[in-house]
């Protein structure tokens, strides 16, 4: 009953930055999973929500893949949308297979204006305690959920550094659902940010 009222006055908090059990089932028709009978409990004091309400995501994690999540909504935005961006090289990737776990999680919904442009090893070292950066599966997850729940696009017009690396250790970035040029049709991306590696370099021309 203590779990319950807490996961009650967490959602009186976030208002529409809260996804539980409610939000998940009216959306489990695009997802097509069922809402799980069993909650995990809480992990956030209710003060850290208080702080965070306007600007962070308070969800319950639903067992998905990206790759199930690529199946569900394509990757043509003239069929549906939102969508994947087309694109094909992470199918056979580790970290696009792997769900996303049963519990709570608490994310950002804008990226820190400091971050921009700066390395993300950079960043990772001037992580906060208790921060770290999202697995991609769980920034899918959240873009189409609050999307379904809101109609507001996540990461708009950014890309946000993940957790997760590639089998070449690349750093894996997602997000970026519009183009702001035009060029590219619309759709989540997810990319790798290429690390310099040793058969790298440079032959010359001379002339």
């Amino acid at each position: 009953m203590e779990r319950k009222s807490k996961i009650e006055e967490a959602k009186k908090i976030m208002g529409k930055n809260f996804i539980g059990t409610e939000e998940l089932e009216k959306i489990s028709p695009y997802f097509g999973v069922s809402v799980p009978k069993k909650i995990p409990n809480l992990p956030f004091d209710l003060d850290l929500l208080r702080k965070r309400k306007k600007d962070h995501i308070l969800i319950l994690g639903s067992p998905l893949s990206i790759n199930k999540m690529r199946e569900i909504f394509g990757i043509d935005p003239k069929k549906f949308e939102p969508c994947f961006y087309n694109q094909d090289w992470y199918l056979k990737e580790k970290f696009v297979s792997k769900s996303l776990k049963l519990k709570w999680y608490l994310i950002s919904k804008k990226i820190d204006p400091k971050s921009r442009a700066k390395n993300p090893e950079i960043i990772i070292k001037n992580l906060k305690n208790k921060e770290s950066l999202p697995e991609a599966v769980l920034a899918a997850f959240t873009f189409f959920a609050y999307y379904f729940l809101t109609k507001e696009i996540l990461w708009k017009n950014d890309f946000i550094w993940c957790s997760d690396k590639d089998s070449n250790k690349d750093r894996i970035y997602v997000g970026r659902y519009s183009d702001p040029k035009k060029i590219n049709k619309n759709g989540f991306n997810i990319h790798r940010h290429l690390s310099i590696k040793p058969n790298y370099g440079t032959v010359y021309e001379i002339i």
